[in-house]
């Protein structure tokens, strides 16, 4: 019983943490483009990151499942690759899960990227310091508010997500019924005092995440303006 309750909290929590590995290592060379780029496709590509922002849950589940599924191309390639097809399995999820939580890593890594001066960059550059020199030695260091806000942004929304999981992954104890699922499965079943538990769990969650930010963002402006 007790590992039937917990079993959802790990798998949330692994969820969570696979998908902010995967967006830290796709978001950043998207973030560092759309910072650094004059391009005009700069515009469009950013409204694309942007999309989750706006976009019902499950109008964006609605289409990873047709493009996920055995008649979407994705799910033709899946298959021929002998990978099977994702929707209704954890790797489905965190496929949803790094689409629809791709605006929380790029864009304040955009944001952190395009505080860094130029300035910076053209010193590091006389210094003979190559491109990924300068990106790892300089950039990074001085972005690193920008990295651990998107970093606890990407990780708490994963944690909240809903619509996109349960249409990907619908209801599958120990493959995809993650935390938040579990929680609509107990209301579902009138069994509110689980569900409370979890649900204040996940309240006191989020007021955690919130305060962290917060915390560091003061401490970000206090430095700029010593």
């Amino acid at each position: 019983m007790l590992e039937t309750y917990w079993q959802p909290v790990w798998l949330t929590l692994k969820l969570a943490s696979l998908t902010t590995l995967v967006l830290l290592l796709v978001g950043t060379p998207i973030a560092w483009w759309l910072a650094r780029s004059r391009h005009w496709l700069r515009q469009p590509i950013a409204a694309v990151v942007a999309l989750p922002l706006v976009l019902p849950p499950t109008v964006l589940g609605f289409y990873l499942l047709l493009l996920l599924g055995p008649n979407g191309w994705v799910g033709q390639l899946t298959e021929r690759l002998g990978l099977g097809l994702l929707p209704f399995t954890f790797e489905g999820l965190v496929v949803a899960s790094v689409i629809y939580s791709l605006p929380f890593t790029v864009q304040p890594l955009q944001n952190a990227f395009e505080s860094i001066r130029e300035g910076f960059l053209e010193t590091a550059a006389t210094l003979r310091a190559g491109p990924w020199d300068r990106f790892f030695f300089v950039v990074i260091p001085l972005a690193r508010n920008g990295f651990i806000t998107a970093s606890v942004l990407t990780f708490a929304h994963t944690i909240g997500e809903f619509g996109v999981i349960l249409m990907i992954g619908g209801n599958i104890p120990g493959e995809t019924k993650v935390l938040s699922v579990a929680i609509y499965d107990h209301v579902e079943s009138l069994e509110y005092t689980q569900a409370h538990w979890l649900a204040a769990g996940m309240v006191a969650f989020s007021f955690i995440v919130l305060v962290t930010l917060y915390v560091l963002n003061g401490r970000a402006r206090a430095g700029a303006l010593r």
